[in-house]
């Protein structure tokens, strides 16, 4: 297929979403650097491949914050867009800074124990019935457990925050914009109410923390803090579900990669990082825009123009990875981007791999048996430019 040939019909459809690596594979061939009309109207660059890739999660001529271009925060003034994702330096390192003591090495370390218990758990619960369906039972309830317990969130509300998160995500394909703006307004007095209480009595908590720090100073203010929390929640748990729902699936998908991990369980750390490269929970970059006019790989890139990185394909690049579409928890040490590369580096990917590297070694050890209930062309993949995952993953032990 010739650039010609590919046109936006093939990108963004159902088939694409379920396996969108022939479509990379082309695109690095032959439109590296290519200009698509995105789900929602937009029309913007796409870049494939990994070298390229990594220098655009570097490129200082790609900035986050889209109303340093405009002087006017229409179209991105949200509870999303004031935290460090959506940011530039200095904003970013400040943003970034007051969470990061969170998330150190120790701090993820020292919640292992506490991981290993919730999983054992929702285990627990899975082997009272007869079947499960891994999404629910597992791969939600972990993270938002979790980052729960780090905010000082009540867990129950947590079905609530799947909802909220799902809206988000999906209404990235311009499909859900209505139902989206109802749900980011329940989230909004949702966090609002949450923030009075903690003032009125602070904790150990992240939020507490948070609100501490926006209280001693400038440090941040009340909407970086509504950005900041609501990235946490969201950011939190949706990396995670989608790695360990990829994850075991890509195990059934290759029941002798399945069977080695079950013979050699000390291989979970490359066997998820495998997983990472293979099958990523992030489809795509959250986007930049273009600061000024610039060449890049032989595109005309304007002012203002919109920049996505597809990570999945980067991770599929042959010139980076040997046999990129095979499956091989053996494969040494990966530099994949499934977290993204440069200042905006996912600052929870410990976290996710703690939690992943817990639940995939538990399940496989748990019922060693598990197989999918369904052919894999039955499963429905979420739809939406950010997020690569499958709505359910029914599965018999």
């Amino acid at each position: 297929m010739n650039s010609n040939e590919l046109t936006n019909n093939t990108l963004f459809t159902k088939e694409f979403t379920k396996n969108p690596y022939p479509t990379y594979a082309k695109l690095r061939e032959t439109e590296p650097v290519y200009r698509i009309l995105l789900p929602d109207g937009q029309y913007g660059w796409m870049i494939t491949r990994y070298e390229d890739a990594i220098e655009a999660l570097k490129d200082l001529r790609l900035i986050k914050n889209f109303s340093k271009l405009t002087g006017e925060n229409e179209g991105y003034d949200s509870i999303f867009t004031h935290n460090m994702l959506f940011s530039d330096p200095p904003d970013h390192k400040r943003l970034r800074g007051l969470v990061q003591k969170a998330f150190t090495p120790r701090m993820i370390a020292e919640m292992r124990d506490r991981i290993q218990e919730i999983t054992d758990d929702l285990l627990d619960e899975i082997a009272k019935k007869d079947s499960m369906n891994l999404i629910d039972d597992l791969a939600f309830p972990l993270p938002i457990i979790v980052i729960c317990e780090i905010l000082g969130v009540p867990s129950e509300d947590r079905d609530k925050f799947r909802i909220w998160s799902n809206s988000l995500i999906e209404g990235t394909n311009g499909e859900h914009a209505k139902d989206m703006a109802v749900h980011m307004q329940e989230f909004t007095k949702y966090l609002g109410d949450r923030f009075s209480k903690v003032r009125e009595s602070p904790g150990e908590d992240l939020i507490s923390q948070l609100i501490m720090a926006e209280e001693e100073g400038d440090k941040l203010t009340e909407k970086e803090l509504y950005g900041v929390v609501s990235l946490l929640i969201i950011a939190g748990h949706e990396t995670t579900v989608n790695l360990i729902g990829n994850s075991i699936l890509s195990f059934l998908e290759h029941p002798d990669q399945l069977q080695l991990l079950q013979d050699h369980p000390e291989m979970i750390h490359t066997a998820l990082e495998e997983s990472l490269r293979y099958n990523g929970p992030v489809e795509f970059s959250t986007s930049r825009w273009a600061r000024e006019d610039f060449e890049f790989k032989g595109k005309e890139i304007s002012k203002g123009d919109l920049v996505i990185i597809a990570l999945n394909s980067a991770n599929h690049d042959p010139n980076q990875f040997t046999d990129p579409e095979v499956f091989d928890i053996t494969r040494e040490k990966s530099p994949h981007l499934a977290f993204g590369k440069g200042i905006h580096l996912c600052l929870g990917a410990p976290l996710a791999r703690l939690e992943g590297e817990i639940a995939i070694s538990s399940l496989l050890q748990r019922f060693p048996q598990i197989k999918l209930r369904v052919d894999t062309n039955e499963l429905e993949w979420r739809p939406g430019m950010v997020v690569r995952g499958v709505k359910e993953i029914p599965l018999s032990f």
